[in-house]
Order: C-alpha cells, then sequence, then structure tokens
C-alpha cells in the first residue's frame, strides 16, 4: 500500500458511512432489504478497516491526514494513534452487533431512516475519535446529536419524544458551553489544534491564566455532559430506558466519547506541561467520579425496570472508568482503557438482552415483577447471568479483570482506602441488584401458577398448568441472540487475551503521557522549536 493511498484510509472510518448514508436516503429509500444489505456490508468493511488502521497504529509513530493539504495548525488534521484506532476499532465491533441486532430482530423496520442515521452515527463517533482538532471535535459531537436523536424516536411514541427532548435540551447546553470554551481557548492561545495547543499553554502569560483555566473547566464540564458524571447523569436513564434496544446499545460508546475527550485533552492539552493549568481535571473529575459510582450502583439496585437498571448500571460503570482516568498516570490510564472496552461490551449486551426479554414478557414488559413463562426464558437466563456477573465486575469475565486493574492502579492514590471501599461496596451492591431482577425475571417467574410444595390444597386443587409457549427456535429467529451473545464474547475475547491486549494498552497510555511524537506528527519535526 502506498504512502498516498495509507494517509487516505485514515479518514476512511469517517467517509464510509458518510457516503453511505446520503446513497441509503436517496437511493434505497423505498427498498428496506437493500438497505439491510448495504447498511451490514458497509459496518463489516468498517470493521475491517478499523482491525488494518489499528495494526497501522501499533507498528509505529502516530500518523496525520490533513484535508485539502492545508499545513497543520491551520489546516483540518485527523490523528491517528494507538488510542485513537482503539476506539474505532472498538466502535466497529459494537456496530457490527447492533447492526444485525437491528435487522434480524426486526427493529428497523418500525420507523423510518434507521440505517442512514446508524450511518451518520457511527460517522459522528469516528470522527471524534480522530480529529486533531478541538473545534473539529465540536463538529463531530453535533453530528452525533443530531444523529442519535433521530434514531432516540425511531418507532415513535410519546415516553420516546420527551425523553428526546430532554436529551437535547442538555445536550445543547453542553454545546452551548463548547462553544464558549472553544471561543476562551482560541482567544487565549490563537489556536485550537490539539498538538499546537500542547505547546501554546505553556506559553500563556500568567495574566491569562485564568481564562486558560476557566476554559479547561468548562471543557471538563462539557464532557462530563457527555459521560453522564454527577450532578448532570440525570438524563442517561430516561434517554436510554426510552430508545429501542439496538439504539440503547450503539448508545454504550456514546459516553465513552466523553471519556475519550477527557483523557485525550487532558493529557495532551492539560498535561504535565501546561504550567499552572496542569492536570487542572484531577481534582474535579475524582470526586463526581466516585459519587457517580455510587449514585449508578444504588440505582441499579432500586430500579423498577430492567432496562433502568442497565441504564444506571452504565452510570456506575462510568463512575468505575472515570476514577480510573481521574488517577493521570500510566498504569491507572491502562486499567481505565480495559475497563472501558469491557464496560462497552457489558452495556452493550445487557441492552440486547433486555430488549429480548422485553420482547417475550408481553404486557409486563420490562418491570421487574413476577410473570408468567415466556418462551427462551431459560438461554435468555443465561445471557443475562453472564451480562450481570460482568457489569458487576466477578470473575472468569473481563469485569472483574478490569476493577483489579482499577483498585491496583489506585494503590498509590492518597484517596486509595475511599476508592477501594467504594468500588468494592457498590460491587457488591450491584450483585444484589441483579440477583434481585434475576431471580424475579426469571426464577420466580418460573414457579407462577405451579403449586407450593406442602400445600395439600392447593395441589389437590390445582387445574393444569398450560406449557410455557415452545422454546425452539428457527435460524431466523436465533439471530438476535447471536448479535447479544456477540457482545458477551467480546468480554470473554478480552479476559482470554488480557495479555495481549493490556501490551497494547500499554503502549497507547507511554504515547498519551509522552505526546512528543503526537506532537511532531502534526506540527513537524521542528515543532518544540517554534520554527
Amino acid at each position: 500500500m502506498s504512502d498516498l493511498t495509507l494517509d487516505h484510509w485514515i479518514l476512511m472510518p469517517i467517509v464510509l458511512p458518510a457516503l453511505m448514508a446520503p446513497a441509503i436516503v436517496l437511493a434505497m429509500r423505498h427498498d428496506l432489504v437493500l438497505q439491510r444489505v448495504f447498511s451490514i456490508a458497509a459496518t463489516f468493511a468498517l470493521l475491517g478497516i478499523a482491525i488494518d488502521l489499528t495494526f497501522q497504529a501499533a507498528g509505529g509513530p502516530p500518523q496525520l491526514y490533513e484535508l485539502g493539504n492545508w499545513d497543520a495548525p491551520f489546516g483540518i488534521v485527523m490523528v491517528l494513534d494507538r488510542l485513537s484506532a482503539l476506539m474505532v476499532l472498538l466502535t466497529a465491533i459494537l456496530a457490527v452487533g447492533v447492526v444485525l441486532y437491528a435487522t434480524t430482530s426486526g427493529w428497523d423496520k418500525r420507523g423510518r431512516h434507521f440505517h442512514a442515521l446508524f450511518q451518520f452515527q457511527l460517522m459522528g463517533i469516528n470522527g471524534a475519535f480522530l480529529t486533531g482538532d478541538i473545534f473539529n471535535l465540536f463538529v463531530f459531537f453535533e453530528v452525533l446529536l443530531i444523529a442519535s436523536y433521530g434514531l432516540m424516536l425511531h418507532g415513535g411514541g410519546a415516553k420516546r419524544a420527551r425523553a428526546g427532548l430532554q436529551y437535547v435540551a442538555v445536550n445543547l447546553m453542553g454545546s452551548t458551553l463548547f462553544l464558549f470554551a472553544v471561543g476562551t481557548l482560541y482567544g487565549v492561545t490563537g489556536t485550537l489544534n490539539m498538538a499546537d495547543l500542547a505547546i501554546q499553554v505553556s506559553r500563556v502569560p500568567a495574566s491569562d491564566q485564568a481564562l486558560l483555566q476557566i476554559a479547561g473547566v468548562l471543557l471538563l464540564i462539557v464532557f462530563a455532559v457527555k459521560a453522564a458524571l454527577v450532578p448532570i447523569q440525570f438524563w442517561l436513564p430516561g434517554a436510554y430506558a426510552n430508545a429501542p434496544g439496538p439504539v440503547a446499545a450503539l448508545f454504550a460508546i456514546m459516553t465513552k466519547v466523553g471519556a475519550y475527550a477527557i483523557l485525550r485533552v487532558y493529557t495532551l492539552v492539560f498535561g504535565g506541561g501546561a504550567g499552572d493549568a496542569a492536570w487542572l481535571a484531577a481534582d474535579w473529575l475524582m470526586p463526581a467520579a466516585i459519587v457517580t459510582l455510587a449514585v449508578g450502583m444504588i440505582g441499579v439496585l432500586g430500579a423498577s425496570g430492567m432496562i433502568r437498571q442497565v441504564c444506571f448500571a452504565v452510570i456506575g460503570s462510568m463512575g468505575t472508568l472515570m476514577i480510573a482516568i481521574a488517577l493521570f498516570t500510566p498504569e491507572a490510564t491502562v486499567a481505565a482503557l480495559y475497563y472501558l472496552i469491557h464496560s462497552t461490551f457489558a452495556a452493550a449486551a445487557l441492552f440486547l438482552i433486555a430488549d429480548l426479554v422485553v420482547a417475550r414478557r408481553g404486557a409486563d414488559g420490562d418491570r421487574l415483577r413476577t410473570a408468567p413463562r415466556f418462551p427462551q426464558s431459560g438461554l435468555l437466563a443465561g445471557f443475562f447471568f453472564a451480562g450481570a456477573i460482568g457489569m458487576a465486575g466477578m470473575p472468569p469475565l473481563s469485569g472483574f479483570l478490569g476493577k483489579l486493574l482499577v483498585l491496583d492502579a489506585a494503590m498509590s492514590s492518597p484517596s486509595m482506602a475511599l476508592i477501594w471501599t467504594v468500588v468494592l461496596t457498590t460491587s457488591l451492591i450491584c450483585i444484589v441488584g441483579f440477583a434481585r431482577s434475576g431471580s424475579t425475571l426469571f426464577w420466580k417467574s418460573a414457579q407462577v401458577g405451579l403449586p407450593q410444595v406442602g400445600d395439600t390444597a392447593a395441589e389437590e386443587d390445582a387445574s393444569p398448568v398450560p406449557p410455557p409457549a415452545p422454546s425452539t427456535m428457527t435460524m431466523a429467529e436465533g439471530l438476535p441472540f447471536a448479535a447479544a451473545g456477540l457482545m458477551l464474547a467480546g468480554m470473554v475475547a478480552l479476559s482470554a487475551f488480557a495479555g495481549p491486549i493490556t501490551d497494547y494498552l500499554e503502549g497507547t497510555a507511554w504515547q498519551l503521557y509522552n505526546p512528543v511524537a503526537y506532537i511532531q506528527a502534526v506540527l513537524g519535526p521542528d515543532a518544540f522549536t517554534g520554527q
């Protein structure tokens, strides 16, 4: 592959869905089968591209793509390094499972333009991971907002519309703060290119340090909104619980966009070389992360519905992830990235499993109460058990390894005792919460209508219990289970290949905390001389 082709290859995770989405709308809008074929093909192609880019990133320094051949920091740039490649690959794997589930379960035909919006969503997510410019990070955030709002409303319904309105209102507030932060940052430094900012923030005069730190705090608030950190987590349960099942599963990566932005900006721009603004996120992030973890897992225990329980588990997992990020050490970042991958698979799996359960429980939906047995309850119970122990962090799945890495990374922190106490206590709460819902949904529901042991009168008078609906599945009916199983398999693979994965993540953390190669890839070898 030539260098020119290699350079253009970096742009493909953005260009491919950006071209596929309008093609679906303009040429295939009346043919759902054709939409499915092209959307699935494009998503698998994206996975292939992401795998190739990950190998490229692992084998060398960061790579640059300059749109229009305009040199940085004046032109728009896309940058491929180990972190951005990892996030694009994770998005592609998740997208494959989601598009297969949406297609095989029939969710994509309950409204219009699902596949076009799905592709636009992938464009926004991948653009956020690959951009080397904070203003274009804002642009891709807006693409995410528009596409995700359309996906939330897929299938219609008053509850969905109300939840979508709240979701948009909160994110528009975040977008407004983002513009304020971008304007302040540009006014102080004269640039928005992240590599250039990494140099310019250290040269900001003392008289402008307060403005610089205000811009940094505003950015942190914006990213915290995306990551659903306390006290701005309230939008997530309503939005995700009312979204279609496969859309909620895709949204498992959405909160990780906020986590990625924090990790990228506050190691590159506001890292050790930022002078008085260095590591300004650490003091703010840690208490918010600890409270987020506690709020999320208490919500798991108190949730009245299965889907809302998964939503609160997502909030709790973001708290665990942010605890690791807030430590801002290479060891903690390895733990954070490993847990980020795990929690994405765990959340997506549980959302898909919850959708399968709700579809079979009829009028009882996702309410955590006993109800008549339903088809495939045994298989779904097994799936739910695997997803629950993964989310709770129990062995042998990757959640256990992820939390173990986080706890180990916290050993050198002054807040070690508090972190260990909160993580272990909330893990127990999560286990109890999922055990309660699992026993209600699967074990107690399986006993509905059966006479109680020792109740002779009941045994004599009991009418025959109608048999449950047949549990056998056709191949077509089993495909949604396969899509959900793919997410569970991701956790298994993450455990089985923990060694090579953590080796890659160690290299990723080294790049983040030694950003010279990133800066020189964007600005050239003379970046630090001012030439």
